[in-house]
């Protein structure tokens, strides 16, 4: 695989830099570097499914609680920005709503990489927060929740048959930051597809033309995360269980006080350094459920 032949090379390399300069800074760094990678490395075989080398969608929807939810949208949204960050994927926002008063009532990303649909497919559930509330002058411990979502971005490689009679497809002035162009014209679109009342919405784009565009990417990559859904179902009623999303599915706390732990729900897994935790660092979280799933 030319992954491990890489880092066999790189190690190789590094090898030689420490028996010159075992002290320099920059080779202790790529050191740690390529210990990480190589740590990395071996969960490769947990990517089994046929879309885990795909890019990704990842939804955040704020849950019931207005302002103190729709901030814990925005708080994860940017937890998984960074995650995209430091394993160098590229994060797009496709759209986004703002909240009423601060935060996000929901966002969607176009992660893409490789393998980030492998990494990101068990965040699916819901995430709940715990924290002393910064909108409430009483000082109250405050428990919000929001809701993640994740599916493959499908390239043209594979075929999703979409019947355009099937569709409906509307257009309405888009609602986010933007210029005078995007503030006066029905430049965003919404795509419904009847069959399965799968709704996907774009408005980021440049025009109408390209939101539609990406609309009916997002809508042909919904329809085949369904379709992988229905064979799960067919093979394991507990992991198609594990895929939906619901308020009572939830699969990671992120207590801020009155002391400090992340800790998952499925796998035990937990970390106390919260800020950490927030600023990206989900892999062990991730790659222990992998590592569940493949046993």
């Amino acid at each position: 695989m030319q992954q491990l032949r890489d880092l066999e090379s790189e190690y190789n390399t590094v090898r030689e830099l420490y028996e010159i300069a075992p002290e320099d800074a920059d080779v202790l760094a790529t050191i740690e570097k390529l210990a990480s990678d190589a740590h990395q490395a071996k969960f490769i075989t947990l990517f089994r499914s046929p879309a885990d080398n795909n890019g990704a969608f990842l939804f955040i929807q704020a849950g019931a609680g207005g302002t103190e939810a729709q901030d814990w949208a925005q708080m994860l949204s940017r937890m998984y920005a960074r995650w995209a960050e430091r394993h160098g994927f590229t994060c797009e926002v496709i759209e986004e709503h703002a909240g009423d008063t601060a935060g996000l009532k929901n966002i969607t990303y176009r992660i893409s990489g490789n393998r980030a649909f492998g990494w990101l497919k068990n965040e699916i559930g819901v995430h709940r927060l715990v924290r002393i509330s910064p909108f409430n002058a009483n000082g109250k411990r405050q428990t919000s929740f929001a809701s993640v979502d994740v599916w493959p971005d499908v390239d043209d490689t594979i075929d999703i048959e979409i019947n355009e009679k099937d569709l409906r497809i509307d257009t309405y002035r888009s609602s986010g930051a933007g210029g005078q162009h995007v503030n006066k014209t029905d430049s965003a679109v919404r795509i419904t597809h009847i069959p399965t009342n799968t709704v996907v919405t774009c408005q980021n784009e440049r025009s109408q033309i390209q939101n539609k565009e990406m609309a009916m990417k997002i809508l042909r990559s919904r329809l085949y995360d369904l379709e992988l859904q229905k064979r799960a179902e067919a093979e394991n009623a507990a992991l198609a269980q594990q895929k939906k999303i619901e308020w009572g599915s939830q699969i990671r706390n992120y207590v801020l006080y009155p002391y400090q732990l992340v800790k998952d729900v499925r796998t035990d897994v937990e970390k106390t350094d919260s800020a950490a935790v927030l600023d990206g660092d989900l892999d062990d979280f991730m790659l222990a459920e992998l590592a569940r799933d493949s046993g």
